[in-house]
């Protein structure tokens, strides 16, 4: 991965005046659209694993080749650690082996906090690290935030913590939680070692990178 990094440039420089009408839809509609095949299967995957070895869940949505999750997985040895991402492709490029506390599953990451949910198991901690900006105005509803399930993570519960070197895609994800009546803080950060590798690329670029933390109690509802 090259270390020069751009950063992220977009036709919006403040928070998206439509956020607070999605996540009203959000949390008053339900969100009906079929669960895929593909996620359902790596969800049983992860249910026989839940049932050879119960462990308390970390979960790392949208973890690209899942480097993240060997990572998050050295830091939490006492939970099952679960590395989500949609690409086979992406996922086929992880350099280890999965441990005994960590697994990797090939899936739509709203569909297995679905399954999570309707399986009523909850996380102890939910880490989004760099997920797609989506930068331009014209695509909120692609963001994290923006999309119809974004009130299933506040029901998963554990601490949640998003990353990104776009300070109002942070920024737009802690008025979202806040708007769902969970407050969090949003802070520049400087890793000490990046648990990513866009975080590594991003600060050997000299980018800024921000975060936002939040804890949730397991099936909180949005107010």
């Amino acid at each position: 991965m090259q270390a020069d990094s751009r950063p992220v440039h977009s036709n919006q420089r403040h928070v998206h005046s439509k956020l607070p009408l999605l996540i009203h839809r959000s949390i008053s509609n339900l969100y009906q659209r079929p669960i895929s095949s593909h996620s359902r299967k790596a969800f049983e995957q992860l249910q026989r694993r839940l049932a050879a070895k119960p462990l308390p869940l970390v979960l790392d949505s949208f973890c690209g080749t899942g480097h993240s999750t060997c990572v998050l997985a050295q830091r939490h040895p006492n939970h099952l650690v679960v590395g989500i991402d949609k690409s086979s492709n992406r996922l086929s490029k992880h350099s280890g082996s999965e441990d005994e506390n960590y697994i990797l599953l090939q899936a739509q990451c709203e569909d297995i906090w679905r399954l999570l949910r309707n399986s009523e198991l909850t996380t102890e901690f939910h880490y989004l690290l760099y997920p797609n900006p989506w930068p331009k105005s014209s695509h909120l509803q692609r963001r994290v935030h923006g999309h119809p399930t974004f009130h299933t993570l506040l029901e998963l519960g554990g601490r949640i913590e998003l990353r990104s070197n776009w300070q109002v895609y942070v920024e737009e994800f802690g008025i979202a939680m806040n708007l769902c009546g969970v407050p969090g803080t949003v802070a520049q950060i400087v890793p000490d070692q990046p648990i990513t590798l866009f975080e590594r690329k991003y600060l050997s670029s000299g980018h800024s990178l921000w975060a936002f933390i939040a804890s949730l109690k397991a099936s909180n509802k949005a107010q």
